[in-house]
């Protein structure tokens, strides 16, 4: 299940990232430099059975797949992990690891896996933001009061991976519609919310605030309370294909808010307080997504994410996946947004996100509720990230 965006993407995309040189047709250049595990930052605090669980969750959805699946990659990083058939042993060796021993995770780590910190073009400083599971009261049916529809995917509208016709242009993906045997780009932001779609009967869900229905797209996964109280979830069903514009950076540019003063919490204010340009803002960002409701989820679990396991709070990462392995376990080495003290631990790459476009971009998943909405909100600080990958086989060098 894809994702789109995440709470920083909303507001700091552009603002506080990288600059960095791209190589055309390819983007940055991702370096790795092998570190050993038990020099990672943080290695004798963290709880690392806490993140060996959201790996063993990741492989038994990739024990599942064919061997020459790919799960993304970049260089050494394909070589090594690209594949499922590549994390078999590791997977094999996780599943008899027994949950809740510190020690035996530990030297699970030591045993199967390398770790490589992340560069780009030299560059070794990650920006990490976050993102959450939002809940907005809504309805099946539309009404006087849930008068903003979230949208099903469009049966019309056509995705394409570039990569299967052009392996310079892996991972890169694109949508549209066919008129008169052509494809042409999808319908905007802007033309949608103005009524694009309208008639086809495309809602699956009606809410009541236009903020709230833009911050579910942005974070790409929700709960509806409905009114008798019931709660459904909703996922990402497919995007427009327009390029994201994270509105907390056009609010910048106009002065609205300082540039260090942007938060989630902070964007939404603005919005909900100046109701007669909020969607003209909002609109300021072509991309668009849609949804289908997910039946079934406990609810003390987390949506589905790109790998198609539920994320796991505070050790579910969103990558970009043209560098990284879905699946891959992910050291993070950043600051933690409510007390400013290390955060380093053991999270997965589950995830990915339309404003994850660099090795040196990542999301953390932060999962629902008040408390999780506000860390997210303000999570955005640089870091070291290090991938860690299978070791060869012996004998294979």
């Amino acid at each position: 299940m894809l994702r789109r965006g995440s709470a920083a993407a909303l507001l700091l995309s552009a603002l506080a990232g990288c600059a960095m040189r791209a190589v055309p047709g390819q983007g940055p250049v991702m370096g790795l430099e092998p570190v050993p595990v038990t020099a990672l930052p943080g290695w004798q605090a963290d709880r690392v059975d806490a993140g060996l669980q959201a790996f063993r969750a990741a492989c038994e959805r990739i024990l599942t797949l064919p061997v020459d699946q790919k799960l993304g990659g970049a260089g050494a990083a394909a070589m090594l992990g690209g594949k499922a058939g590549l994390w078999q042993p590791a997977c094999t060796a996780a599943r008899a690891v027994p949950a809740g021993d510190e020690a035996a995770a530990r030297a699970f780590l030591v045993r199967y896996l390398q770790a490589y910190r992340v560069s780009a073009n030299g560059d070794g400083s990650v920006l990490f933001t976050g993102y959450f599971e939002p809940e907005v009261a809504g309805s099946l049916e539309e009404t006087a009061h849930y008068d903003t529809p979230l949208y099903g995917r469009p049966p019309d509208l056509v995705q394409a991976e570039l990569g299967d016709f052009e392996p310079n242009l892996a991972g890169r993906i694109i949508a549209g519609r066919v008129r008169d045997g052509r494809l042409e780009p999808y319908f905007t932001r802007a033309e949608i919310t103005a009524g694009a779609l309208a008639g086809q009967h495309l809602a699956i869900a009606w809410v009541a605030d236009p903020v709230a229905a833009f911050v579910l797209q942005i974070q790409g996964s929700g709960r509806i309370r409905l009114p008798d109280g019931e709660i459904i979830r909703v996922g990402f069903a497919g995007e427009n294909g327009r390029p994201y514009v994270p509105i907390g950076r056009i609010l910048a540019e106009r002065g609205d808010i300082p540039q260090n003063a942007i938060t989630l919490q902070a964007i939404i204010a603005w919005l909900e307080t100046h109701p007669s340009e909020a969607q003209a803002i909002m609109d300021t960002n072509p991309a668009y997504d849609f949804f289908r409701i997910l039946p079934g989820l406990p609810p003390d679990e987390g949506p589905p994410g790109a790998l198609g396991v539920p994320l796991t709070p505070g050790r579910a990462l969103a990558v970009d996946r043209r560098y990284i392995p879905l699946g891959a376990p992910v050291w993070v080495a950043t600051s933690d947004p409510d007390t400013g003290k290390p955060l380093q631990r053991l999270m997965v790459a589950e995830d990915i996100g339309g404003a994850i476009t660099t090795p040196l971009r990542a999301d953390i998943f932060f999962g629902w509720g008040d408390q999780a909405e506000a860390a997210a909100g303000r999570m955005n600080a640089h870091g070291a990230e290090y991938v860690l990958l299978p070791r060869p086989p012996a004998g294979s060098g």
